[in-house]
């Protein structure tokens, strides 16, 4: 199963990194030192009482780069979703209709 992280920030991180540990294919679309930094080293998930667990995880800033998904996780902060919907498309793919995608795209919002 194909899952793209859009915003790699805390939340998007620790997302993908769960997501990862449990098996899935997870990708990253980030930006700037968070961008660099995961690429260069990968994506380092540290929680209390457990050791700091390192995925390796494909990341890219732009998602056309990423190809098609299965799913989507949209973790950005409320006024910089309506930005990036256009720059979704790629993450689609052609071979859902609109009402098929809207049922596989998952928006967390903050404000």
């Amino acid at each position: 199963m194909k899952i793209c992280i859009f915003g790699a920030g805390a939340i998007g991180g620790y997302m993908g990194a769960k997501l990862a540990q449990a098996g899935a294919e997870v990708s990253l679309v980030a930006r700037g030192p968070h961008l660099a930094a995961i690429k260069d080293k990968g994506l380092t998930l540290a929680e209390a009482d457990r050791d700091p667990v390192t995925v390796k995880i494909n990341a890219s800033e732009n998602p056309a780069d990423l190809g098609p998904q299965d799913y989507v996780i949209v973790t950005l902060k409320a006024h910089s979703v309506p930005a990036v919907v256009p720059k979704m498309q790629p993450l689609i793919g052609e071979k859902y209709n609109d009402c098929e995608w809207r049922k596989r795209c998952a928006v967390v919002v903050f404000s």
